[in-house]
């Protein structure tokens, strides 16, 4: 409790210091969120912080373009990664089963080679054995 209590008296300090108008920020939340939900006054302060943090790294990756003017291609080739979670982590999931069958794929062909080398090693033990006991032979003849 100590610590809540700590944590809002910094609150009260750094609400000068936060990106967005914290008011705007909990009336968009409220908004999203079921309406049993408090919402506890770090989380709003720590969700103003965080949406900050977005759109720093937004501006950051407009700034890379070479152009003046900022056009809305460029808004949303920036924030694709934003807006586009759910497709993002779809096609992870995909390539992460895709890379899973070439493992069993590699897997099943490194077995087949193992069984393969052994067959073939048991052969040319087999034709040396059977050498070995040839040359034996002619030796005592």
């Amino acid at each position: 409790m100590a610590e809540e209590e700590n944590f809002e008296e910094i609150v009260e300090e750094d609400d000068e210091k936060l990106p967005f108008a914290k008011a705007e920020v909990v009336r968009l939340m409220k908004e999203n969120l079921d309406d049993d939900k408090m919402i506890r006054e770090r989380v709003k302060v720590e969700m103003n912080i965080f949406l900050g943090e977005v759109l720093k790294n937004v501006c950051k990756q407009l700034n890379e373009y070479p152009y003046t003017t900022i056009e809305y291609e460029m808004l949303k080739e920036s924030i694709y990664p934003y807006t586009n979670i759910e497709r993002i982590n779809q096609e992870k999931e995909r390539i992460l089963l895709h890379l899973e069958a070439i493992k069993a794929d590699c897997n099943a062909l490194a077995m087949d080679v193992q069984r393969t080398l052994k067959l073939k090693d048991v052969a040319e033990e087999d034709t040396f054995a059977s050498f070995s006991i040839n040359e034996e032979e002619d030796e005592e003849e």
